[in-house]
């Protein structure tokens, strides 16, 4: 134990002086590495760490801030070449530029492709794809990669509100098209992906810069029609209209047959008509359609352009020929009762207008299918619901004007408590006006709070409003109701005079003459030559022994003139419509809204 004892204490002995030695050396070192490290830092600022997104580049506002205002700068540039025909960093023109110039200046392009609408010449190099009329360009494709930064957003901050919205889809593309007017004749549209959840703000796939060019032959008629009534007045307009030319812009007749005949001619020429109607059976064939509204547009000598009008509801009322793809009828629509898919529905219907080179739709109807034994209306109303009609009416209403094509509400007051065929038959509603306003004056008078610019009334009896004149003859309906209490300034147009509710208890010229003193503003002959000469006379009559007064056709002139100017409607000619691309727009949407 003893030993044991010993030989622990000699341990401890020499261990403590190590111990102590090895502490001593590491204070030692740590004075040294301490000192070493403050004569570092001396001289030097010590870093500021921070997470990554407290980090500050005061440089990016600064690079935000510039590349908004130089893509701001673009899309102005872009609108104001536009009205002189041209897209940035192209030096074209379109509408003037010839294909020889475009084929010195470029060269060869890498690809051609002939569509229904003319030559397109592909230059990957300029990212620019050169349309043709004949010889001309009239459309210029720019996909510069500058214009591809411009969002949809940018585009409607300088340009407002597109004067048209256009789809497209295919298996590759589902596109929204803005349109803007730059000229009478010329379009810059902004060509973009469809706007989703997930991409609310697109950015432009390329531009286009479309000019409409009538024929060669008939380029010195294409060139000053378009600005036919010039820069002046319309007072001064009217001041320089003769009795015969006033009468004539008052009536909106139809032709017979497919082809412009001698008595067709006369309407135009002769009586100087206002526009013209068009049924199924005058129109045949796209190419046929087409030629002969050119021709209606090329014979007008009036200093006003026609309206060219065509019932297009969707559903069983259509006329427009070459097998488009057809919309359900409205109380279909207004099963789906989505807002949405109206306004895409009035888009395509007006845009299929616009490519037949027609301006004004006898759509949307606005009737409350009050009446389950209604003949005439039925599937042709919303609902029967104030709501359901007044909303998705007015939605067809807007899409039809975004493509720069007129709407026209109707049946005013409404035509949807009736038994019986206004086209065989007067039909007689025994409602008062209290009743009225509680159902079938509603949608109206939202349509023409929301901006309706023509209102058509119907051939309907209203007892206790007038029991003597249908509404279409009645001073009752159209200017103390209509004009007066809801306060509507746009066109009043009748229903077709020709029509049974009419010719079976009036007589056709007289009955005119009633309607123009009771606040009618053009009066409609669907059929027959002989009833536009009658009611022509009929009128000149009226206003020789005073029944009516010029004043009064000076009011209607006016508001005519204020509607075609409102919607630049010119008579220049117009090229094949695509009805490959207008059926699968329809198609599109109804996929996307029924399936």
């Amino acid at each position: 134990m003893k030993r044991q004892r010993k030989s622990r204490n000699k341990l401890l002995i020499f261990t403590i002086p190590l111990f102590i030695l090895a502490l001593i050396i590491g204070v030692y070192y740590y004075a040294i590495k301490e000192n070493s490290s403050e004569k570092t830092t001396q001289g030097k600022e010590i870093p500021i760490i921070t997470q990554p997104s407290e980090t500050k580049n005061p440089g990016k506002n600064t690079v935000d801030s510039e590349r908004n205002s130089n893509l701001e700068k673009l899309v102005k540039e872009t609108f104001s070449l536009s009205k002189v025909g041209k897209v940035p960093n192209i030096s074209f023109v379109s509408g003037k530029t010839e294909w020889k110039e475009v084929n010195q200046e470029w060269g060869k392009s890498e690809h051609i492709s002939e569509t229904v609408k003319g030559r397109y010449e592909e230059y990957v190099s300029h990212h620019a794809t050169i349309g043709y009329a004949d010889q001309t360009v009239n459309d210029i494709r720019s996909y510069d990669s500058e214009l591809q930064n411009i969002s949809l957003n940018e585009i409607e901050k300088t340009g407002g509100q597109p004067d048209a919205i256009r789809y497209y889809k295919d298996s590759t593309v589902d596109q929204m098209i803005l349109v803007y007017h730059a000229t009478a004749s010329t379009d810059v549209l902004w060509v973009l992906p469809v706007k989703t959840e997930q991409e609310p703000n697109p950015k432009v796939d390329h531009i286009s810069l479309f000019t409409q060019i009538g024929k060669k032959s008939n380029q010195q008629t294409q060139v000053e029609k378009p600005n036919q009534l010039g820069n002046q007045s319309i007072s001064e307009v009217i001041s320089k209209m003769s009795l015969e030319d006033k009468i004539g812009q008052m009536i909106l007749t139809g032709i017979s047959g497919t082809t412009m005949d001698a008595n067709a001619k006369k309407l135009i020429n002769q009586y100087h008509v206002g526009g013209i109607i068009f049924y199924k059976n005058n129109l045949a064939t796209p190419a046929q359609t087409i030629q002969l509204v050119n021709q209606m547009k090329a014979e007008n000598s009036s200093n006003l352009p026609l309206f060219l009008g065509v019932d297009q509801e969707g559903g069983r009322v259509t006329r427009l020929p070459g097998g488009i793809a057809n919309f359900p009828p409205n109380n279909k629509i207004g099963q789906v009762n989505n807002p949405a898919f109206s306004y895409k529905v009035g888009t395509l219907l007006g845009h299929e207008l616009r490519e037949f080179g027609l301006n004004l739709d006898f759509a949307p109807v606005l009737d409350i299918t009050s009446n389950p034994n209604n003949p005439v209306i039925g599937d042709r109303s919303f609902g029967n619901n104030t709501e359901i009609v007044s909303k998705l009416g007015i939605q067809t209403m807007k899409g039809i004007q975004s493509q720069n094509v007129i709407p026209t509400i109707k049946h005013f007051p409404g035509h949807g408590d009736t038994s019986v065929d206004s086209h065989l038959e007067l039909p007689i509603v025994n409602k008062s006006l209290e009743e009225l306003k509680k159902l079938e004056l509603i949608p109206f008078e939202h349509a023409i709070d929301d901006g309706a610019d023509v209102v058509m009334v119907a051939h309907i009896l209203l007892l206790q409003l007038d029991n003597t004149n249908p509404a279409s003859m009645s001073k009752v309906v159209m200017t103390d109701l209509l004009r007066k209490q809801l306060i509507f300034k746009g066109v009043i147009i009748t229903d077709d005079m020709t029509m049974g509710a009419i010719t079976e208890h009036f007589d056709i010229g007289k009955a005119a003459v009633e309607s123009v003193k009771a606040g009618s503003d053009i009066i409609l002959v669907g059929h027959e030559y002989n009833n536009v000469v009658k009611i022509a006379s009929s009128l000149k009559t009226a206003v020789q022994n005073g029944e009516i007064s010029e004043q009064r056709l000076n009011e209607s002139i006016e508001r005519i003139i204020q509607l075609k100017r409102k919607y630049s409607i010119n008579d220049m000619n117009v090229e094949n419509p695509n009805i490959n691309e207008i059926n699968q727009s329809i198609n599109s949407l109804l996929n996307n809204y029924l399936h």
